[in-house]
């Protein structure tokens, strides 16, 4: 517990040291790199609370990443061009996206997930799959917003009090959100919501025997694990200026699964761990060798075989919780 809770802090400290260093340096680019890295984080953060809390594999949930995007997308052109959207006011601030994109994804998780929690194992796999790939494919026929092309951010988002076109003040927006979800988590974890949803992941029967409701608990998990991915999605779209429906390919759900799964199911900082892993293999052999991702196969295949509880696992040793 100790050893993890040690970790932890290392983590979160070398995440906030490495930009704020390249920051005095000049170095941009390396800020960049860090902000991607906090969002991939709290992508695979709102993940991690419906695998590795509640044991829910979703093959989908790039389909509410790109939904944040395109939320984050939409609001900037129309905010741009001074256009209404359905007949309102459109705003550039970036709570206000995060609050709009929360809400669609919500709404799209709902019955998603009221549908896909009828079944479990496989089946529950291939039919989250199934809903992002119709979402995905709508994204491509969807020509007043790029359609295949996608969409370009002219200007970032902003937000109240910050220049977001400066790097390190956008990283120091993505690392705060990522840093109260995590606050938020280990309050949930150890949470009586908490407990209900890990104890539904070993042994519902045992759960709905006490009086205790599986399904509704599991919703409640997806719907929350959505709508965090979404916000994750929207800090994408304004990294990258552009969204596309890439954001929603089933190599984006397989991609946050493998954060998870690198950085310790069900671990508080698996996702960072995972993402600065992900990123910094990205960033040394992308340049190497397209085919980069051959040598993340081996981690991956390593840390499935000799080390189930990911990066944070093999270093607390058996402590589940810090």
């Amino acid at each position: 517990m100790r050893r993890e809770t040690a970790f932890n802090d290392a983590l979160a400290a070398l995440l906030l040291a490495v930009p704020l260093a390249a920051h005095a340096l000049a170095e941009p680019f390396y800020v960049a790199l860090a902000t991607r890295v906090a969002i991939l984080a709290l992508a695979a953060a709102g993940l991690n609370l419906a695998l590795g809390f509640g044991g829910l594999v979703s093959f989908g949930h790039a389909a509410f990443f790109g939904i944040g995007g395109y939320v984050a997308g939409i609001f900037a052109a129309h905010a741009f061009n001074a256009e209404p959207l359905l007949g309102l006011p459109v705003s550039d601030q970036m709570p206000v996206i995060w609050l709009a994109a929360a809400v669609v994804c919500a709404l799209v998780a709902l019955p998603i997930g009221a549908i896909s929690l009828r079944t479990s194992g496989v089946y529950f796999i291939m039919i989250t799959l199934a809903f992002a790939q119709m979402i995905y494919y709508f994204a491509i026929s969807w020509p007043a917003y790029g359609g295949e092309d996608g969409l370009s951010i002219t200007v970032r988002n902003g937000f109240p009090g910050l220049n977001t076109a400066n790097p390190l003040s956008f990283f120091l927006v993505c690392y705060g959100l990522l840093a109260a979800f995590l606050v938020l988590m280990w309050r949930v974890r150890d949470s009586r919501f908490g407990t209900a949803l890990q104890a539904a992941r070993q042994n519902a029967e045992r759960v709905a025997a006490v009086g205790i409701k599986p399904f509704r608990i599991r919703l409640a998990a997806f719907v929350i694990s959505a709508v965090v991915t979404g916000i994750a999605g929207a800090l994408f779209a304004d990294l990258n200026r552009f969204v596309s429906p890439s954001m929603m390919s089933w190599q984006m759900s397989g991609e946050l699964i493998v954060l998870v799964i690198l950085g310790g199911t069900g671990r508080l900082f698996g996702p960072v761990a995972g993402a600065i892993l992900y990123v910094l293999l990205e960033y040394a052999l992308g340049g190497l060798t397209e085919r980069w991702q051959l040598f993340l196969g081996f981690i991956l295949l390593g840390v499935v075989l000799f080390a189930r509880g990911g990066i944070v696992g093999l270093v607390a040793g058996k402590a589940r919780h810090g």
